[in-house]
C-alpha cells in the first residue's frame, strides 16, 4: 500500500559493560535510496559516520531512544533494549503502520500510536535496508555518547573500546575500579563492585 510507514528499528550496545544501550528508529524515504547500507557492526565507522549523515538527511523521520546503565541494572539488558527501542518509535515524527525490528523480540507498543503491526527478523540488519538503517543510527550515536565519557573518565579508555569488555578495559576496572558508566549487574563489573 502506498501508505505503508516501515520503520525499521535496532539497537547498540548490549554487550558492553558500561555506558547505555541506544535503540534507533527510521522510516527511509523511498524515493531517496541509499547506497551500501549494511549491518553497522561490518562497516567501518568513517563508513558508518557518511551513511549515518545520509540516512538522517533523507529519511522521512528517525529517532533515537537511550536506557542508561542504571535503567539496565534496574530493569535488565533485554527490558532495557526493549525500553530503547520504545523511546525511539515514540520520538517518530511520523506514525509508522508497521515496524521491522531486528532479533527476535517485539517490544509492546500501544497508547497514542494504538496497535502497531510488527515483526521480529533474526539478522535482519544485514537483509533489511530499513533495520540497516537503524543499526547504523543506533551505532554511530552510542559511539559519540561513549567518546563523552572518555572525557569524563579518561582512565577507562572508552573511546577506544565503547564500553566493551576487552582485555584493556577490564585491566582499567581492576585497576581503577567501577565508575557511574558501569553496568553493575554485569558480572566483571559486579565481581569488582561493592557498594
Amino acid at each position: 500500500m502506498a501508505d505503508t510507514l516501515i520503520a525499521g528499528v535496532d539497537e547498540a550496545g548490549r554487550g558492553p559493560l558500561a555506558g547505555p544501550v541506544v535503540a534507533a528508529a527510521v522510516i527511509l524515504d523511498p524515493n531517496i535510496p541509499i547506497t551500501g547500507l549494511a549491518d553497522s557492526k561490518k562497516l567501518k565507522s568513517a563508513q558508518r559516520a557518511v551513511l549515518c549523515a545520509q540516512i538522517m538527511k533523507s529519511s522521512l523521520t528517525y529517532a533515537i531512544g537511550v536506557a542508561s546503565a542504571e535503567e539496565i541494572d534496574c530493569l535488565n539488558i533485554l527490558q532495557a533494549t526493549l525500553l530503547a527501542m520504545r523511546r525511539a518509535v515514540f520520538g517518530l515524527y511520523r506514525s509508522p503502520t508497521h515496524l521491522e525490528v531486528d532479533g527476535n523480540h517485539l517490544m509492546s507498543l500501544t497508547g497514542m500510536m494504538g496497535l502497531i503491526s510488527a515483526e521480529a527478523i533474526v539478522r535482519g540488519d544485514s537483509t533489511r535496508p530499513v533495520i540497516s538503517a537503524a543499526s547504523i543510527i543506533a551505532k554511530v550515536h552510542r559511539d559519540t555518547l561513549m567518546i563523552e565519557s572518555a572525557r569524563r573518565y579518561p582512565e577507562y579508555g572508552f573511546d577506544i573500546h565503547k564500553g566493551y569488555p576487552t582485555a584493556t578495559h577490564l585491566a582499567a576496572l581492576r585497576a581503577k575500579g567501577v565508575c557511574a558508566e558501569h553496568r553493575r549487574s554485569f558480572r566483571p563489573v559486579r565481581n569488582l563492585y561493592s557498594p
